[in-house]
């Protein structure tokens, strides 16, 4: 179901036809994000994904936002720490509309000076929403402290000394060194034509030209350090956690279901132990991510000030007890069964669907079909979860981060030491 071409350029194009519905997804994925950025350029990966929805020679801002909505579709993008996303969902008889107005907006754009001071003040007000979420803003202080000094630990949308300082003319050389043929992933899925869609992308990205500017990844060194960030808030919101595994680890879907197991949801161990059983909590889960060469393993909790203590001694001792006695035949069962549900409910969703196509090819160079993932889930064994726990959970080696009304970061590092 899954085909892919690479066209003469170096654009690699992706499709799955799924005949039985009346919509489509396309996406115009970039190979580039704010790992990918200078220390003295942050966020700026983030602002040319604002600006390209500012106007082209061909449309202005007002008509690239009206031409979807005119028809029922949806237009949108966002931008990871790897990668720049461009998307539009549209029923499949205005497949050229948005293919159309997508290529537009990703080579066209104007960077008119007014545009981009426009946008950055729009992005500088972005930042201070941001701040003003603690329980998103404390993911990106873990981030900052386990992989100090790295740009995979800076926040995506940058700071705002940085982004009020960016010049047109850094937007413009940024832009141009990465929105190259060889960086693009373009990715649709729904009801088209594979060959049919293939020519009308082909006629479209095949002239695109231009030099991708060579970039070299550096893994990130963990550091097991305690950052405070002070706010006036009613709840501390507290992340632990250390470096987890990249999307192509043989053991990845074995620490998948240790995470669903943990904190993965409702009938988790930390939200049925912590929230159901002990009050201590309103929130708390745990979720892993990937990246090309590392991942990370985090808990939230956001909770009282004077419950953060045992908070983190009922996490440790939930996962010491994984890595001592292991788990139950009917936990194993469920978080399999939980994750395969989830797989398979989201890819009803075409624009699921074309995610997943370009994601797979982005980080493991090839479409992974769910039912290889469904084995792959399958195999995993108890002793595997088991040993995957020792090696990877050692709370002992933990980063801790929390947003919230500290005097100093004194209290936490000592609950963090009689813990741990």
């Amino acid at each position: 179901m899954y085909q892919r071409v690479v066209l003469d350029n170096g654009v690699q194009i992706l499709t799955e036809d799924i005949p039985h519905v009346r919509s489509l997804a396309l996406g115009v994925w970039v190979d580039v994000g704010s790992r990918d950025e200078p220390e003295e350029m942050a966020g700026i990966s983030h602002f040319i994904e604002h600006l390209l929805f500012k106007g082209t020679g061909k449309r202005t801002a007002r008509q690239i936002a009206e031409a979807l909505d005119a028809v029922g579709g949806q237009l949108n993008a966002f931008t990871t720490k790897e990668f720049t996303c461009y998307y539009a969902r549209v029923m499949d008889e205005y497949f050229d509309l948005a293919l159309d107005v997508l290529s537009d907006m990703v080579f066209n754009p104007l960077f008119k000076p007014e545009d981009i001071d426009r946008e950055r003040n729009v992005i500088l007000e972005e930042i201070k929403m941001y701040e003003d979420t603690p329980d998103e803003l404390v993911h990106d202080v873990f981030a900052t402290t386990i992989w100090r000094g790295h740009s995979l630990g800076r926040p995506i949308i940058g700071n705002a000394q940085i982004i009020g300082s960016l010049s047109r003319e850094q937007v413009i050389g940024y832009y141009q060194q990465n929105y190259a043929p060889a960086n693009l992933v373009v990715a649709v899925a729904g009801n088209i034509n594979h060959q049919e869609a293939v020519e009308k992308l082909r006629r479209v990205f095949g002239s695109v030209r231009g030099q991708a500017a060579a970039r070299r990844k550096i893994r990130p060194v963990p550091h097991p350090s305690v950052t405070c960030r002070q706010k006036e808030t009613e709840q501390i919101h507290l992340c632990m956690g250390g470096p987890g595994l990249p999307l192509d680890h043989e053991q990845i879907y074995v620490l998948q279901i240790i995470n669903t197991i943990l904190g993965g949801g409702l009938s988790s161990r930390l939200f049925q132990e912590v929230r159901e059983s002990r009050g201590l909590a309103y929130s708390i889960y745990s979720y892993h991510s990937s990246y090309r060469d590392t991942g990370l393993f985090c808990v939230y909790a956001g909770l009282s000030k004077n419950n953060v203590a045992q908070v983190m001694e009922l996490v440790c001792n939930e996962i010491r007890d994984i890595q001592k006695n292991g788990i139950t035949d009917d936990e194993l069962r469920r978080a399999k069964d939980q994750m395969k549900g989830n797989l398979f409910l989201s890819l009803e969703n075409v624009s699921t669907r074309m995610s997943r196509l370009a994601k797979s090819q982005l980080y493991l160079g090839k479409v992974v079909p769910p039912e290889e993932v469904v084995e792959k889930i399958n195999q995993v064994t108890a002793e595997q979860i088991r040993e995957v726990a020792r090696s990877m959970l050692v709370p002992e080696d933990f980063a801790i981060a929390s947003v919230g009304p500290w005097d100093d970061c004194a209290a936490l590092r000592t609950a963090a030491k009689s813990v741990f």
